[in-house]
């Protein structure tokens, strides 16, 4: 409650206790003071609102609005309750009402700056911005302060930014800004470096790139001073969108002479120059080059430049800087692209990488230096260039076990960027299976010798040698994927967990734990993972994947639903949070990231990871709950699920997912590309449409159960539930489509690198034949909707074909639970053998009986008034015949044959969880190089047999909950 104003009011001493109340959360107790003070004081509107806001916040949402819209009417214009009804209406995530009170409010108040300026601040949360524009204006004309006027500019921007028609923005919005700005600058009115910006911003939007140039480069452009080299950043984007290469050139030279190490403007001088050299560009004959001074436009000018450069730093007593080196790698870069035989000049690039190690080898940053010029290097020159970095190390004698270990910590940052470069070109992958344990073992000798180094530090600080611990078990993966040897794996994990016992903050330990949990499929472990990850904001849409991906996959139906859950938090707070960085901007006049804003919340809205878990959930939920806490109807209208609309912005929807978030030294033949991004995008998109069209065909039959029959077209009209049977056969044909496109795609057999994104589960939902047999189940619909329509009396066709369709879904059930049998967990030749095929079909097993379940429960709703009609029927006809229709018939067989299937998966799982417990009961052993490293790996295993155990009582649960509902399945 701290945004009220301090009031100098006696009503404000009466309403502090409210206040308090509510500041410590005791609601019910603010109601009752509340209640207290009106009896006393029935016209003190305050009181009405601090009430409204404790009913809000006890859950009685109907009576708190009710009493703020009683206040509402009224009007008020006294601060306190102004900001009370604020803060409720936020609370009611009902921003558009603050809107209305304010409005209200200046035209009782029309000279008050507070009351206009919370009015425009109001405008801004819901992105009013025309009415924006005439807020900040009006305010203006109260209070002519620069701000103000310039809040309306930024108004016009924004609907300039909005506007679905551009030719209305660049026709209208911008040059109306462009127009308010210059009227300014004529006034010479001009005083902060906001305006500037915003000036700046007009004119970019407008394409008038030398305008903008003109007013970066004048007296307007000394204003610039917040950001270092502001105007020369901003003069070269403009030089460049004007391909003015020449200034380009000139500009880029200029500032790399005062400071060498700026790399961006390398990256531009080297553009320039070759841009230039591409135009045969030549300078004047007389007067200067260019508006920036002397341009470079020939191979041997940049070649001596560099050069220049690089003999700079060897000449100072002091550190050198890194730059001119890199440059002078990426010259020989983009030579060598070109084909131009000047690269001699600067060097062999062999000699000019051994030469940056041994300058930069101390710095962590040196890796991720070299790596990217690694590919300049022959592959016959892969060993010498190792054996000649591993010279440059210093290293003390070998030890007992044949290992030199280095003396300090800049020693063993050399030692660690030499073992990285040679996993990076490839040669730690190129060793047998002997070589790569032996190069374990140095690995994690390395590490374990390296940890004296950190003795007396905070325990959140990383360790010098955690990354050996992370390369040992990179190699260890590469051994589980290369031999199946899943002993290797434990070992691996082993070796993740003693690195955290010593570095406890250390993501990448966490990360990589998490995925490898996941591929064993076990979800249990990765919860707790995760949340020590402490994932920020953002990252819960970047990294989010990670976790959300493999939840319901496993088994883990709680986990999933909490995971979603807080993912879903962060997306639902991103409107109202942005829209509160949005006014911060305003008020201090950050105009230029107020597009930034707007961008991120786009970005976040039409985020896959989005639209993923908000399926997901709700599909989760009515798997979990539909017919079993609630009915489907019910269950669908709590979600607010419509058939007919698809909420997912499929043409405009972003991967944002971080893919390279887990750190590779993986050689460019194994790294992730952009064509594995692309199918990885394809794959999760088509998965993501057969779900949400899964999720709209259940809603559709919640519809179609609650609608009347279509013969009673008055009682239709008069519900205003139409006949879906259209908008079911659309969604299905829909269905059809997408499972096509889902088979090329699986048929492509995609592999990515283990590091890369995961694969969907849609490669394991139609080879076990769960989304056929879910699509065939949703079909069924439409045949029963045409059998309502015709009665049982003239439907004997009609009601064969359904027979039929009934015994196809016990066929293919059956199916799926054949693949879902045999030991999800096992010991062979006495090592532990996970089998998480085994569980994800298992869970595709139980996902499909729901749909199933579901559109049976349908059946009966439809079956059910067809069957007491046709017996009524009989009576008045006085027919004693006892021959049921074929399709009830056929209804009491699927319905016993559903209630046989369940038992079988029951007992299925019943043995599963039994062996696993005899596993635990009997104890593991592991072979291992220590005692410390295979109690370790021990404790891996436990976790992972906990997790099946998890897994396959959650899923019995479930099953066990469905096999209930089926027995209310009579008519």
């Amino acid at each position: 409650m701290a945004a009220r104003g301090h009031v100098q009011d006696p009503n404000d001493r009466r309403l502090r206790p409210i206040y308090d109340y509510l500041d410590n959360g005791n609601n019910k107790m603010a109601i009752q003071q509340a209640d207290k003070l009106l009896k006393k004081h029935k016209d003190l509107y305050c009181a009405k609102v601090l009430k409204a806001i404790g009913l809000q916040r006890t859950g009685k949402q109907d009576e708190a609005f009710s009493l703020a819209q009683e206040v509402s009417t009224l009007e008020p214009t006294d601060d306190n309750s102004l900001q009370a009804l604020t803060i409720l209406y936020r609370e009611m995530h009902r921003p558009e009402l603050v809107t209305k009170l304010y409005e209200a409010a200046v035209k009782k108040v029309p000279l008050s700056e507070e009351y206009h300026s919370h009015l425009f601040m109001a405008y801004a949360r819901v992105g009013e911005y025309k009415k924006m524009q005439q807020a900040g204006m009006a305010l203006y004309k109260i209070v002519p302060k620069n701000p103000y006027y310039f809040w309306s500019v930024m108004s016009l921007v924004m609907q300039a930014i909005s506007a679905q028609d551009e030719k209305l923005a660049q026709t209208m919005f911008l040059p109306l800004a462009e127009r308010m700005v210059e009227k300014m600058v004529k006034e010479e009115k001009i005083e902060a470096e906001a305006e500037v910006q915003l000036y700046f911003i007009i004119l970019e939007r407008l394409g008038k790139c030398v305008e903008a140039l003109e007013v970066i480069r004048g007296p307007l452009g000394e204003k610039l001073t917040s950001e270092l080299q502001s105007r020369e950043n901003k003069c070269m984007m403009l030089y460049q969108r004007l391909q003015r290469w020449p200034e380009c050139n000139a500009l880029s030279h200029k500032i790399l002479v005062k400071n060498p190490d700026d790399w961006q403007f390398y990256l531009s001088y080297f553009e320039s120059l070759f841009q230039l050299l591409d135009q045969s560009w030549s300078p004047p004959e007389e007067g200067d080059h260019c508006a920036e001074g002397p341009v470079h436009h020939a191979v041997a000018e940049a070649v001596s430049f560099v050069e220049e450069r690089v003999q700079g730093e060897d000449a100072k007593e002091s550190r050198p800087l890194r730059g001119p080196y890199l440059a002078r790698l990426e010259l020989i870069h983009r030579l060598r692209e070109r084909g131009c035989s000047q690269e001699a000049q600067l060097g062999e690039p062999m000699e000019l990488m051994v030469q940056y190690f041994e300058r930069f080898g101390d710095k962590p940053c040196c890796i991720t230096d070299l790596k990217i010029y690694l590919h300049l290097l022959a592959p016959d020159e892969h060993i010498q260039y190792i054996n000649r970095l591993g010279e440059a190390v210093p290293l003390g004698e070998a030890g007992e076990e044949g290992f030199a270990f280095p003396g300090d910590t800049k020693a063993l940052q050399r030692h660690l960027c030499v073992c990285q470069l040679s996993r990076a070109l490839g040669l730690h992958h190129a060793l047998d299976k002997d070589a790569k344990l032996r190069l374990i073992t140095e690995l994690k000798a390395h590490y374990h010798h390296g940890l004296q180094f950190d003795k007396g530090t905070v325990k959140t600080e990383l360790q010098f040698s955690d990354m050996y611990c992370l390369m040992a078990a990179h190699v260890y993966i590469d051994l589980w994927i290369e031999t199946g040897d899943e002993n290797m794996v434990w070992l691996g994990l082993g070796l993740l967990q003693e690195g955290l016992t010593h570095s406890g903050s250390n993501a990448q330990f966490k990360l990589l734990m998490l995925l490898v949990f996941c591929r064993l499929g076990a979800f249990e472990p990765v919860v707790d993972l995760y949340t020590s990850l402490d994932a920020k904001h953002v990252q819960h849409d970047t990294i989010g994947y990670l976790l959300t991906r493999y939840a319901q996959s496993l088994g883990q139906f709680a986990a999933a639903s909490q995971s979603y859950n807080f993912s879903l938090r962060f997306f639902h707070s991103n409107q109202k949070d942005t829209s509160e960085y949005i006014i911060q901007a305003y008020k201090y006049g950050a105009f230029e990231k107020i597009p930034e804003f707007i961008a991120l919340r786009s970005r976040l809205n039409q985020s896959l990871h989005f639209a993923q878990v908000r399926t997901e959930r709700m599909l989760l939920d009515l798997f979990l709950e539909a017919d079993i806490v609630s009915s489907l109807d019910e269950s669908v209208k709590a979600m607010g699920v419509s058939p007919e609309e698809d909420d997912i912005p499929w043409d405009s929807m972003r991967d944002n997912r971080d893919l390279t978030v887990l750190t590779s030294w993986d050689p460019k033949d194994r790294a992730l590309t952009e064509e594995h991004r692309a199918l990885s995008m394809e794959e999760e998109s088509t998965w993501l449409r057969i779900r949400s069209l899964t999720l709209r065909l259940l809603s559709a039959i919640a519809l179609l159960g609650k609608a009347p029959a279509p013969r009673n077209s008055a009682k239709v009209a008069e519900n205003g539930v139409g006949d879906k049977t259209p908008v079911v056969r659309s969604l299905l044909n829909q269905l059809d489509q997408t499972l096509e496109t889902a088979a090329q795609i699986a048929d492509k057999h995609t592999a990515y690198p283990f590091l890369g994104p995961p694969s969907t589960r849609l490669v394991g939902a139609l080879s076990c034949g769960s989304c056929q047999c879910q699509a065939a189940a949703l079909q069924l619909s439409v045949q029963l909707q045409e059998l309502e329509n015709a009665g049982l009396d003239d439907s004997s066709e009609l009601q064969t074909q359904i027979c039929n369709c009934f015994k196809s879904l016990v066929v293919q059930l059956q199916e799926i639970l054949n693949k879902c049998k045999g030991e999800v967990l096992e010991m062979k030749e006495s090592r532990l053998k996970t089998r998480p095929s085994q569980l994800e079909n298992l869970v595709f097993f139980v996902e499909t009986v729901c749909v199933v379940l579901l559109v049976t429960s349908y059946c009966a709703n439809v079956l059910r008034p067809l069957k007491t009609n046709l017996q009524k029927k009989k009576k008045k006809k006085k027919d004693t015949s006892t021959a049921l229709p074929v399709v009830v018939c056929g209804f009491q067989e699927l319905t016993g044959s559903l209630q046989d299937l369940l038992t079988q998966a029951q007992e299925h799982i019943k043995g599963q969880e039994n062996s696993i417990q005899a596993l635990k009961m009997a104890g593991l052993s592991l072979d291992g190089p220590s005692q410390v490293e295979v109690s370790f790996a021990t404790a891996a295993m436990d976790k992972v047999q906990s997790s099946y155990l998890r897994s396959l009582l959650e899923i019995g649960e479930l099953l066990k909950k469905r096999a209930d509902t089926l027995k209310s399945f009579k008519i």
